[in-house]
């Protein structure tokens, strides 16, 4: 087994707290439903939000999904200009027999725009 890294992102439409939740948990469950992980899988994972959402904390969401038992940190994304708004970011650590090139990096909806080179 080797500590591999798996991205994603998605967009919300508002700042709203439930539907970060919702948006978020959509988001944890494709990165482990693409990669065929389990939750027991997970070592560690961090979050991102951009500066215009502070309704909650993504981590809220992966709490309600049942990841109880895993680090979870959330931070604010850096102010840059132009960049696309409302936006959560992940970055989950995992023990898998998988190697780099067979991780799938999700990208939901318009943030497939952030990240052309790994978006699935």
């Amino acid at each position: 087994m080797a500590v591999r890294a798996v991205r994603g992102a998605v967009q919300l439409d508002r700042d709203d707290a439930q539907h970060m939740h919702e948006r978020v948990a959509e988001l944890l469950t494709a990165i482990l439903d693409r990669n065929d992980f389990r939750v027991d899988d997970l070592i560690s994972v961090i979050f991102t939000a951009t500066p215009d959402l502070h309704s909650d904390f993504p981590a809220v969401a992966a709490r309600k999904l049942g990841i109880t038992d895993v680090p979870l940190i959330c931070a604010r994304e850096l102010d840059v200009e132009g960049a696309m708004p409302r936006v959560v970011r992940v970055l989950a650590h995992v023990e898998t027999g998988v190697g780099k090139a067979g991780i799938a990096h999700v990208y939901l909806g318009a943030t497939t725009a952030l990240r052309k080179d790994i978006a699935q």
